[in-house]
């Protein structure tokens, strides 16, 4: 594809070169140049790739796109000769190299050029908030896949184009990876994609390029703010913001304090959800279900459209993200028999998902891995009266100290029992991240046991379960792994449940009946 179409909609000052140069491949890693390819020098946390200029000229480079002046990179060749001797003046026949404001927000809007603007193929529904958007995501796919709409998914847990699934390695991919992987869903016969849109996403410009035809908003509270994601929160919600300026139709949490703020400027059409009277969408009069060791929430949907919702997910959240679900499904025009029928059975892996092997007690996975996400599971749960609640945890090693102390606090004061556990514990002791959660759980004069190795945790857990008792598994969710010392070694939940059922005599497990493996 000729260098100029590609380029025909960024600002960019050509430092050398031309734009008639017929781009083979595009890429942002330099270790990937082959002759003809446009690269994508993109400043990183640890590394900038401007840095790698030099080598990807040798490489045989058409084009280079960087935020780099004329000058910068001249410093980059006089450094890169001092290092490796002479290197051969540029040119304009040899390489174009084009300066722009932003390489990244230039990476998108030429990645998507590149392979045919895929986005503008399909009902592309985008989704933000600090809470809600992987069960709000799987909660949408699923009604438009029952509607007859086949329909991607980008997230937390996985990137499906209707083929193959792979797992995310961030929640919202580089822009050159998203833009192939809608490609890849068109060419697979998709004609939608939901897809969570992070806070760091909208940042780094990930999404850049991406023509959403639904925004959605869920929550908002302080959350990723530090040195290496969001000065403040101020810059988290503007980060989080830019969403509504890039689709057509905004959908928006109205009971949320920072809902106003979110559509203030929005060029989206909005449309609201909530219990307040004043949104589109009112769920008014829920109550709670507890049946068999599941969970769920009823409710009445007044509004826009007006029936009977039920759905087998616990606490006040499942209700608003149930909510923004039902909005878009309606706009897809899903009948609503099919929203309550699939409402009805929805199953999010890692999210609040329960694994039914008793009908006395409640056993449920879920990721919440940070205080503010295990404070707001805790309080849900405890509206369900039960006998005791038990949460099993552990803190992510190489990450903030503070989210130990965090944890150890919430789950003191929210649960009647903690069992302290590894997480990943990654380059640290899993001994040292376990006395830092205990010493702020034990301060809360709440109960607990630490436990090192998280399958005898469960198997604690499980082997002295009480009537009554909501088991909390928390943490982990939908990852299949523990990192440790740098390897990710397979260690899945459900798998250490089922190997404990294995080795245990279950006539012992408190009103054992298996309904899951």
């Amino acid at each position: 594809m000729l260098l100029k179409r590609l380029v025909r909609d960024i600002e960019a000052e050509i430092i050398c070169g031309g734009l008639d140069s017929d781009i083979k491949s595009i890429t942002n890693d330099s270790r990937r140049v082959r002759p003809d390819d446009l690269y994508f020098a993109i400043p990183g946390a640890k590394y900038d790739g401007a840095d790698f200029i030099p080598e990807v000229i040798r490489a045989g480079a058409a084009a280079i796109v960087t935020q780099k002046t004329e000058e910068e990179l001249a410093a980059i060749l006089e450094r890169d000769m001092a290092a490796h001797g002479e290197f051969e003046k540029l040119d304009d026949n040899r390489v174009t190299i084009l300066s722009v404001p932003n390489a990244r927000y230039a990476m998108g809007v030429i990645s998507s050029e590149y392979y045919g603007n895929p986005s503008d193929e399909l009902t592309v529904i985008g989704i933000t908030g600090t809470k809600g958007k992987t069960t709000t995501s799987y909660m949408i796919r699923e009604m438009l896949e029952l509607a007859g709409h086949r329909t991607g998914l980008v997230g937390t847990i996985e990137v499906d184009d209707g083929k193959t699934s792979i797992a995310s390695n961030n929640t919202t991919p580089e822009s050159i990876i998203l833009h192939k992987k809608f490609r890849d869903m068109v060419n697979n016969g998709l004609d939608c994609v939901v897809m969570e849109v992070s806070s760091q996403g909208l940042k780094l410009d990930r999404v850049a390029g991406v023509a959403f035809d639904f925004g959605i908003f869920t929550n908002m509270s302080p959350d990723h703010i530090g040195p290496d994601e969001h000065a403040d929160y101020e810059e988290y919600k503007e980060c989080k913001k830019k969403l509504f300026s890039m689709c057509e139709t905004g959908i928006y949490n109205l009971d949320d304090p920072e809902a106003e703020y979110m559509m203030e400027g929005s060029t989206s059409n909005p449309i609201t959800f909530g219990k307040s009277e004043y949104s589109d969408y009112i769920a008014v009069g829920h109550k709670l279900y507890k049946e068999d060791g599941l969970l769920g929430i009823e409710y009445q949907l007044e509004g826009t459209l007006e029936g009977d919702i039920r759905v087998d997910l616990p606490g006040d959240f499942s209700i608003y993200n149930s909510l923004a679900a039902i909005v878009v499904a309606d706009c897809m025009g899903v009948h609503f028999d099919e929203i309550q029928r699939i409402l009805e059975s929805i199953k999010v892996r890692g999210r609040v998902e329960m694994i039914p092997i008793s009908d006395k007690f409640t056993l449920m996975i879920d990721y919440a891995h940070n205080g503010m996400a295990l404070e707001s599971l805790l309080k849900a749960i405890r509206e369900y009266n039960p006998e005791r609640i038990v949460t099993l945890f552990g803190c992510g090693g190489d990450r903030a100290v503070s989210r130990r102390y965090e944890m150890g606090e919430v789950s003191g004061k929210y649960s009647d029992f903690s069992i302290v556990t590894s997480d990943n514990p990654r380059t640290e002791d899993p001994q040292k991240i376990l006395n830092d959660i205990i010493s702020r759980l034990r301060p809360t004069g709440g109960d607990y046991i630490d436990i090192i190795d998280r399958k005898e945790a469960i198997r604690y857990a499980i082997m002295n379960a009480r009537e009554g008792d909501i088991i909390i598994l928390a943490g982990k969710g939908h990852e299949d792994y523990q990192e440790i010392n740098g390897i990710k070694h397979h260690m899945d939940e459900r798998d250490l449940i089922r190997e404990v059922l294995e080795e245990e005599d279950v006539s012992k497990i408190c009103g054992y009946n298996n309904r899951y493996f």
